[in-house]
């Protein structure tokens, strides 16, 4: 006989084996933290259960990933979405410190543990992350047969070498216009099309990671409404004709913003889930009027341009950084400090496709600059002279971000370069860097400390020398 829950609380039994049988007591409605994958495992993971949860019915699980210790937060990002679509959230703890095959292992026994735990859906698994966590997200689904779909924030599939038409799996995109992960989010989808991949490309406007919870409402409600074209659950036709409305009242409000782009790319992704559900003719007109607009057509040729423009300017980034890291190119730096005035030119301009492919750019080129710093200091012997010029590009590209001047100040006092040591400690100083713990705690700068050129600048600057300046 089914038994259905109204308490707060319920009991349910963790992980039987042979050796022992352990009784864990869960929480609807809240997030739990630090489970035990296993006893016999130091690993755990998070784990959230709307309020309606009960066991008479097997529920979609979605795993959210943050590679940076901040599983909890990022899967409470989810929980307002989880609530209204009715889906079960965990999220593993794992580390970018960790390789990826020890990572996948964890997130397949957290999977499993769930599994024995709670009544999942085994059709309905999926995962979800943003930026890193994205990236290790799009992974999961190609090595891990009992996933079905990746919700991918702010990053594009992993590596599409390792696609298999085999395995297909549904990916949702969700991604900012200025994100500049943006082109590359576009161009996979394309890609997917050709694997013939389940896939949509959900686009918003802002600059932060995150985009707003009615964006991953939706894309819990993309894996719902394909669950059903798969016959994985009931066809539910008051469900299918909400969530169709809902949308016709985005591409209405996008096509009243005068927004077409986005309205007629809206409804290319609407195209590819309502049409197992419904018939589309009338949709096909609506994107057909839009196409056929003397506006949209002036917009289009505009942001082909512009597309054009970014991909050069990319492949010019991509091609001078490997250079002047591999010939230690200082004398360069005035060029990047050129392209950093011209990227800022964008950015402060009156044109709105300038104006994003300028924040593209400028996310792209600190992208480059910091994966060849990840690089350089992976190696068994770090070429330092690389790792110095790396982090004076950092200075430019991300004049108010101090770390990275007090890291060259570290290691240009290191090496004894106690001029450059000294003039990126005057630059810092001058944008307002007023830390005097941190900086009097810098390694390999005792020597540097004890200069009275250092105290000099440290006095003038912030009046808190802490060694007295001789004049001889």
């Amino acid at each position: 006989m089914k038994k259905k829950y109204t308490l707060l609380f319920f009991t349910v039994f963790l992980l039987q084996y042979a050796a022992f049988s352990q009784q864990i007591r869960l929480k609807k409605g809240t997030i739990l933290e630090a489970l035990p994958v296993q006893d016999s495992i130091p690993d755990t993971f998070s784990l959230y259960l709307p309020t309606t949860f009960s066991t008479d019915k097997k529920w979609p699980l979605l795993l959210i990933f943050d590679l940076e210790g901040r599983e909890k937060q990022a899967l409470s990002m989810f929980v307002q979405a989880a609530e209204k679509e009715g889906y079960v959230l965990a999220a593993p703890k794992i580390s970018d410190t960790t390789s990826i095959s020890s990572n996948m292992v964890k997130t397949s026994e957290v999977i499993h543990s769930i599994n024995r735990m709670l009544p999942i859906h085994k059709e309905r698994v999926y995962t979800a992350g943003a930026s890193t966590g994205a990236r290790f997200a799009n992974l999961v689904p190609i090595f891990l047969k009992d996933v079905k779909g990746t919700v991918s924030i702010g990053a594009s599939v992993a590596n599409t070498d390792v696609l298999s038409v085999k395995r297909p799996f549904h990916f949702i995109g969700i991604v900012d216009e200025n994100n500049y992960n943006y082109t590359q989010m576009l161009a996979v989808e394309k890609i997917l099309d050709r694997f013939r991949f389940p896939n949509q490309v959900l686009i918003y406007e802002s600059d932060r990671v995150w985009p707003d919870a009615s964006y991953l409402k939706k894309a819990m409600q993309l894996f719902t409404l394909s669950a059903m074209a798969k016959k994985y659950i009931p066809t539910d036709s008051s469900y299918i004709d909400k969530a169709f409305k809902e949308d016709i009242i985005k591409v209405n409000q996008l096509k009243g913003s005068i927004k077409l782009l986005l309205a007629e790319q809206y409804m290319g992704e609407m195209m590819s889930i309502y049409g197992a559900h419904k018939n589309l003719d009338s949709l096909r007109l609506v994107q057909r009027d839009v196409r056929r607009n003397k506006l949209f057509r002036s917009m289009k040729r505009a942001e082909n341009a512009i597309r054009l423009k970014e991909a050069l300017l990319k492949e010019d980034y991509q091609y001078y950084i490997e250079e002047d890291v591999l010939s230690h190119n200082f004398n360069n730096l005035g060029w990047w400090n050129y392209q950093m005035t011209e990227i800022n030119k964008f950015i402060n301009g009156t044109n709105e496709h300038e104006k994003k492919m300028g924040n593209r750019l400028l996310g792209y080129v600190n992208a480059l600059a910091e994966d060849n710093i990840d690089i350089v200091n992976s190696e068994t012997l770090i070429d330092e002279d690389a790792l110095a010029l790396l982090y004076m590009l950092k200075t430019i590209l991300q004049p108010q971000n101090f770390d990275f001047y007090l890291k060259l100040i570290s290691l240009s006092a290191k090496n004894e370069d106690f001029g450059t040591a000294l003039f990126y400690l005057e630059e810092a100083l001058k944008k307002g860097f007023k830390d005097t713990d941190r900086l009097y705690g810098l390694e390999h700068t005792a020597l540097l400390r004890i200069k009275p050129e250092f105290n000099k600048l440290v006095s003038e600057y912030l009046k808190d020398a802490r060694y007295e300046i001789i004049e001889e």
